[in-house]
């Protein structure tokens, strides 16, 4: 698909987690590209989201309260975003504190034992890179970018900070039933995130989470294949789970995700999110 074609993104980043463009230039740049809405969905954090909103006033941009919660058990890591969330709620804002101190000791553990492996790296350099309140190992693999210890980001995680890794520290648990919990109780609608790409064990767990509350799955994502597609949708109208979809733009300059709008996610999938928000 040409760049900008799509007229929906579902998944978004900005530097309120680990994405590169403030969310007003993540506005900003969804209104150049003539999308009509945006989901802006930072990882353990809603703080870029009033921002990004004013950003969009005047224009025909929606820009939907979002967010992406990581979820980790014996079996992998899973993410369920969450749509039309309510900020003010007090159970999701706790939990996503907490998180995100969680998030924050966990890359200061990393940054250490990176240091214990003779690497030269300084936590200041992780937390300059971070810049909103949630850091994350993307930052502190793009200091071992800047720093020449690898070749790319996709490196970092593959030498060091992936699962296997010398420098891997398991994250603060929440298990995917409790977030969907809390996305719903904030009048969100919990949606799992990239399905195909979590793996077989992701896929098997979709009916379980279904009875959980789960409302949809992201089927439309730049790593998902036309098989993976029609996949989903067949589990989408087993479960009754509504379909999204985004580009998970984290940079206008690669890495991470697809550019901004470069996923062909039909207008329907918006249509039904909001029906399902009661929008």
């Amino acid at each position: 698909m040409e760049e900008g074609r799509g007229r929906v993104d579902l998944h978004t980043h900005s530097t309120a987690s680990d994405g590169v463009l403030t969310p007003s230039e993540v506005a900003r740049l969804a209104v150049e590209r003539g999308l009509v809405a945006i989901a802006l969905t930072d990882h353990d954090s809603l703080s870029g989201i009033a921002e990004a909103q004013q950003a969009a006033a005047g224009t025909p941009l929606e820009v939907i309260a979002g967010v992406e919660i990581s979820c980790e058990g014996e079996w992998g890591d899973l993410h369920l975003l969450g749509f039309y969330v309510d900020q003010a709620n007090g159970r999701l804002s706790s939990q996503l504190e907490e998180m995100r101190a969680g998030r924050l000791k966990r890359a200061r553990r990393m940054v250490a034992r990176l240091q214990d492996l003779g690497l030269e790296l300084e936590w200041e350099e992780v937390q300059a890179l971070a810049g909103g309140e949630s850091v994350g190992r993307p930052h502190v693999a793009r200091a071992l970018l800047n720093r020449g210890h690898v070749s790319s980001v996709e490196a970092a995680f593959a030498i060091y900070l992936g699962r296997s890794g010398p420098a891997y520290v398991a994250r603060t648990r929440v298990t995917p039933c409790e977030a969907v919990a809390t996305i719903t109780e904030a009048g969100g609608v919990p949606v799992l995130a990239h399905p195909a790409c979590s793996g077989e064990r992701a896929i098997a767990r979709v009916a379980g989470l279904a009875d959980c509350g789960l409302r949809g799955l992201e089927v439309h994502y730049p790593h998902h294949a036309p098989s993976d597609v029609k996949r989903l949708l067949g589990l989408c109208e087993r479960h009754g789970l509504l379909a999204t979809g985004g580009s998970d733009f984290h940079s206008p300059n690669g890495g991470e995700g697809a550019a901004l709008g470069s996923v062909d996610v039909p207008l329907e999938c918006l249509e039904r999110l909001r029906e399902a928000a009661g929008r």
